[in-house]
Order: structure tokens, then sequence, then C-alpha cells
């Protein structure tokens, strides 16, 4: 029977609370910021039987059948294998389940409390053992006033919602990443393939020159000259081979991998769009989950504040369950209610803390605006001077550089030009090449970051 008296007095009190305060048991909402424009159409991991981060479809997409490929990679298929397997994603994904979950806890009521005592025992005369003894079972309900389950409620719901534009951000980020990587790699294999080149026209200069020294026809100083830029050159080609394993590793790790095993990447390097009006770009700032998140930010601070003001209001507990009568046999009722009295702590500090890190936020905002537009002005000129100057060099010096170090060497069989005439045109013939593959990589470089500025391909900018 008591029971059955305590169940029923703690489903009157829960029903109060849900009802009588305001307060009801909602679902969270599970909704987020979506994915930008940039790279929605990779999938991104998902921990297992999570809920879906934003974006998502709400399936977790099935993992890449080579995690680790061999043979030739295209850009593409670095950025699907990049954004599905990287560790630092996948960290990130793992903490936006853990918002949502801090989500979930933030909208329990507090548990009740059942309290038992026994009184007037073990005493002296009629008190004596537990004949006249009094037992009192009840059940305690702290009732929050002031709508702060609600408040804390709305924080947790904003602050799972910055952590999904925080993992868009990762998301964006290496996006950029995979592409600079893929294309540090081409411009690293470009090179290789120059040094290769340089040391087969060195060493059929070297030949070139023994065979006159041999017959006479220059001095044996050249052939030494000959031999020190052979030295340099093959030196020079085992650098350019270490860099290019260096940026292989690199573009490796971006989805996991500590080694590689692919052959080589592929592009071609000579699509080149211009630069789009800059106007257009800092139009789609916007997209930029870096400042998109900044209203969600504000926002929680506002609620941060209404919750540090409820904070003020003291919460209720309550409590009711029946008291028996060992030497009567008689059962009666006790209820109590306690409220703390606001004389001393009313949550000054807190309201004060939570409109100074309100106004802390709003202008933490405005600088990470005016950065990115900086950082989009930046890259704008970076884009657009790459550009030209591969332009340039492709239209202009590197035909006219190889056309003089062909003149040098047929002059040099001819007897016309000296051999440091030779040195000097294939000097600059292979650093005008150089810097055309240094400009390319320049070029992909600065439009990854104008593309995560943006939050969207340079081919969408209108």
């Amino acid at each position: 029977m008591v029971k059955r008296i305590c169940i029923s007095i703690l489903f009157i009190l829960m029903s109060w609370a849900c009802s009588g305060i305001g307060f009801s048991f909602q679902s969270p909402d599970m909704s987020g910021p979506p994915k930008r424009p940039l790279g929605d159409q990779y999938p991104t991991f998902n921990p297992e039987n999570a809920v879906p981060v934003a974006g998502d479809s709400g399936t977790v997409p099935d993992k890449p059948t080579d995690s680790n490929p061999a043979g030739v990679i295209t850009l593409e298929q670095a950025l699907f294998l990049g954004l599905f397997q990287n560790p630092e994603l996948a960290s990130f994904s793992w903490e936006v389940r853990a918002a949502e979950a801090r989500l979930v806890q933030k909208g329990l009521f507090p548990n009740p409390e059942i309290e038992t005592s026994i009184e007037n025992f073990g005493g002296n005369d009629g008190h004596n053992g537990f004949n006249s003894a009094e037992t009192t079972i009840q059940i305690h309900q702290m009732i929050e006033l002031g709508g702060k389950r609600g408040k804390r409620r709305q924080v947790a719901a904003l602050e799972k919602n910055i952590t999904q534009w925080d993992y868009e951000s990762k998301r964006l980020d290496v996006y950029a990443d995979i592409s600079k990587a893929f294309w540090e790699v081409i411009a690293a294999q470009e090179k290789s393939a120059i040094a290769a080149e340089i040391m087969a026209v060195t060493d059929d200069a070297y030949n070139l020159v023994a065979e006159r020294v041999k017959a006479g026809k220059a001095p044996p100083l050249e052939e030494l000259q000959s031999k020190v830029t052979v030295t340099k050159i093959r030196i020079e080609y085992e650098q350019a081979k270490r860099e290019l394993e260096t940026a292989r590793k690199k573009l490796a790790a971006t989805w996991g991998s500590p080694k590689p095993i692919f052959e080589r990447v592929i592009a071609d390097i000579r699509i080149l769009a211009p630069p789009p009006p800059l106007e257009s770009l800092e139009a789609n700032l916007s997209k930029n989950p870096d400042l998109a998140g900044w209203d969600t930010e504000m926002e929680k601070h506002r609620r941060l504040i209404g919750l540090a003001a409820a904070e003020r209001i003291p919460d209720l507990t309550v409590g009711a369950g029946p008291r028996y009568y060992n030497e009567s046999d008689d059962v009666a009722f006790v209820m109590t209610a306690s409220i703390p009295l606001p004389l001393f702590n009313r949550n000054q500090g807190g309201t004060m803390e939570a409109r100074s890190n309100f106004a802390q936020i709003r202008e933490s905002r405005k600088a990470a605006i005016l950065k990115t537009q900086k950082d989009l002005d930046q890259a704008y000129q970076d884009f657009s001077s790459s550009y030209l100057t591969t332009i340039s060099l492709l239209e202009i010096a590197i035909p006219a550089a190889q056309t003089a170090f062909s003149a040098a060497l047929e002059g040099y069989r001819e007897g016309k030009i000296g051999y440091l005439g030779v040195l000097e045109t294939q000097r600059a013939f292979f650093e005008v090449k150089h810097q055309y593959i240094s400009a390319i990589g320049d070029y992909h470089k600065s439009k990854a970051d104008i593309e995560r500025l943006t939050g969207q391909s340079l081919a969408d900018n209108k």
C-alpha cells in the first residue's frame, strides 16, 4: 500500500513539473546548417549508428573500395578518399555526435529523491524499542523555476549547431588541403621530369664538349666546367625526387595513409580559367561557414544572458509521503516545500559575465569578417598574379628561351659560341620552365584558398 501511495505522489509531482510550470518533453532538434556547395557531392565519415551530421542523407556511405589506392590518381579520387577517410574530419564528426548527446542531456529533468526517516525509537520508557516509532517515507522533487531547463536546452541546441558549423569549416579545410597537396604532387612530378630532362641534356652537352676537347677544338677547361655542371645537375635531380616523395606522402596523409603506393597523379595543367570579378567572390563570403557560424554564436550568447537572468530565481523543492505510526498502526501524510532565499547570491556575477561575453563575441565577429575579407583580397591577388605569370611564361618566355638554347647548342657545335654561352642559355631555359610549373602550383593553391573562403567552386561563382 505504501508503495502505491509513493508512486501516486511521484506521478502527481512529475505531472505538476511537466505541465503546471510550462515544461514539456520534446525530442531534440537534430537539424543543423547544411553543407556548403564546395565538395558537397563527396561523402564524409559518419560514426556508425550515429545521428547524421549536417547535410548528410541519413545513411552512412559505403567505404571506398580501396583505402590506399595504387596506380594513377585524379583530383576527384583524392577528394573522395580524403573527405571520407581523413582522421581529423572523422574526429570532428564524433564531436558533432557528442554535442547532440549533450543536447539530450540538457533536456532531462532532475531526478526525484526518496527519503526515509525513523523517529521516536530507542528511548526511555514508552519509547523503548520501535513500539512508538514513526516511520516517514517522502519523495522530493526539485522544480526549476524561471524556465531554466528550457533555456539550457536552447543554449545546448545552439552549441550543437555551432559544433556543426565547426565541422563544416573543417570539411572545407580538408577539401582545400587535399586540393593543395594534389597540386603540390603535380608540380613536384613536373619538376622531377624537368630535372631528368636537364640531366639528359647536360649529359649530351658533356659528351659534345668531350668530343670537341678530344678533337682539339676546345680547351680542356671546358670539359672540367661541363663535368662540374653534370655533377650539380645530378644533385638537383636527386633533390627533386626527394621533394616529390615528400609531396606524395603529404597527399596520402590526407586520406589517412602513412605510405603512398599510388604511381602518380594526373591533371591537365594547361586548363587555366581567368579570375572572376572580385565583387562576385565577395558576394559569396556569406557561404563561408566561419562567418555564417557567428550568427549562431551571437544567438547562443543572447540565450546565455537570458539563462543567467533565470538563475537569479531560486528553485522550489517539494516533497510528500506517508508517515506510519507503529504504536497506533495509523498512517498520515506529510508534505514539505523549500525554496532558497535570494538574499546574497542573485547570480550577479553570472549575469555580468554573460553580458561581457556577448560584447566580446560581437567584437570578435567584426574582427573575423575583416580578416576573411583581407584573406580573400590576398588570395585573389595571388590568384590573378599567378594566372598572368603562367600565361606570360607559357606564351612568351618558354618559346623564346627554348629557341635561344637550341641556337646556342647549334652555335657551339659550329664553334661560333663558347661553352659558357651554352650554359647560360641552358640555365635560363630550364629556370623559365621551373617558374612555369611553380606558377601553375601557385595558381591552384590560391584557387583552393578562394574556394575555401567562398564555400563553393570558382566555376560556380557568377
